[in-house]
């Protein structure tokens, strides 16, 4: 699971942000915590909201650009159609409005746990350039702490486990050690545990092709299916299975059966509404990570989607009868329907918005204080209080209009 993520110096983020996933020690919906074996406590749904051009969707960006960067090296080999979106062209992007920043590397540090161990990777770039590389390890059954590697521009230190590996001199620095270590020493337990989290352990949608993928992700799972049949029916919908046809050079078609009373009959999926549409592009990735239990990202996941339907699918996360596998949601949304106490604890409702210097800040309801220095009552109206900007990340505007003072 993703439990932290910290970046700086990317696109709009000027200074460093953190997104954290772990639950703080507030008494809200407790029993939808995902508590890990060693008791320790995270969330399993994240939103961010803020106004157009308040680097909501940089943040997400940000985290994925990290992922593709671990990736891209280890698929270069492959069939780059079978990942499309990982062998895009990886540009990381500084801080636009300050010439300091721009000479200035981009910083990532994330945690995230598997089975069996949490750990903390860092990285630094400069056009491309790794300047700074360093992972650490935490065994959830021992509570052992180990380095295993820390990597700079004078040297390559491997540490614990990692002692033995060989380095090769000619190592270039544009590639991650961690993709380096993933190539050559792929059969290492400790090597495939961390990138099997980066591999499976965190997705991405509204980067590449949802409909197109759907193909790969109900052919490879037939629960995935059931599960998603068994959403759709949940939903209120009409249709009561679904099937995806193969056609040349790689296209799909997929055709949605309905039933009304006795009656059944067969669609295609174009001639769905743009919200069904977007159901299917959406549902296998919702059923499949909470089977397996993975961290799902998707940007604007209220587009095209019914404020009921929206619901529905956070509740399935927050919900730990259905959610056994400790799977994560985390997404950006304008919709404000569900911005309330009863769908969302403090400490997951965040804000991205502008600073004076166009920068972006990221910050949680949780930790908000108003001028008088008070927290955000847990009975409040969320949603209310958001719209008057009480929460410094107005929707709308840049600024609030005092309407009393303007001369009629």
């Amino acid at each position: 699971m993703l439990c932290q993520f910290t970046v700086k110096n990317f696109k709009s983020i000027r200074d460093e942000i953190t997104f954290d996933m772990q639950a703080t020690a507030i008494s809200e919906h407790e029993n939808r915590l995902i508590k890990d074996k060693d008791g320790e406590l995270y969330l399993p749904v994240s939103a961010i909201y803020g106004p157009n051009g308040g680097g909501k969707s940089n943040v997400l960006e940000s985290l994925h650009i990290l992922v593709a960067k671990i990736l891209r090296p280890l698929y270069a080999t492959e069939d780059s159609n079978t990942y499309p979106f990982q062998m895009k062209k990886i540009v990381i992007e500084p801080f636009a409005f300050e010439m300091i920043k721009k000479e200035k590397p981009t910083e990532f540090q994330l945690f995230f746990r598997t089975s069996q161990a949490e750990y903390r990777y860092i990285l630094m770039v400069k056009k491309d350039i790794i300047i700074y590389e360093r992972l650490d390890r935490i065994k959830l059954d021992t509570r052992r702490r180990s380095a295993l590697f820390e990597r700079s521009d004078e040297e390559i230190i491997l540490k614990g486990v990692f002692t033995k590996f060989k380095i090769s001199d000619e190592l270039s620095e544009t590639l991650p050690l961690l993709s380096y270590l993933g190539i050559t020493y792929k059969k290492n337990e400790v090597i495939k545990d961390v990138l099997g989290w980066f591999e499976s352990g965190i997705a991405f949608l509204n980067y590449g092709n949802p409909i197109q993928e759907l193909r790969m992700a109900v052919a490879n799972s037939e629960a995935v299916k059931q599960l998603m049949i068994e959403m759709i029916q949940e939903m209120d919908l009409d249709i009561v299975d679904f099937r995806v046809e193969e056609k040349e050079n790689g296209r799909i078609e997929v055709f949605t059966s309905h039933r009304v009373n006795e009656y059944e009959a067969e669609l295609n999926l174009s001639e769905e509404s743009s919200g069904t549409r977007k159901l299917f592009g959406l549902l296998p990735f919702i059923a499949a990570s909470l089977l397996d239990g993975t961290t799902l990202i998707i940007d604007e996941l209220d587009a095209k989607l019914h404020p009921v339907l929206l619901r529905h699918i956070i509740m399935l996360f927050n919900d730990m009868e259905i959610n056994r596998q400790g799977a994560q949601l985390i997404f950006t949304s304008h919709d404000l329907s569900t911005m309330n106490s009863e769908v969302f604890r403090r400490d997951e409702i965040w804000f991205a918005a502008k600073g004076n210097a166009e920068n972006s800040k990221l910050y949680s309801l949780v930790e908000f204080k108003n001028e008088n220095g008070e927290s955000v009552r847990k009975d409040a109206k969320f949603d209310k209080q958001y719209l008057e900007g009480k929460y410094g990340a107005d929707p709308y505007l840049k600024k609030i209009i005092d309407w009393g003072k303007v001369n009629v």
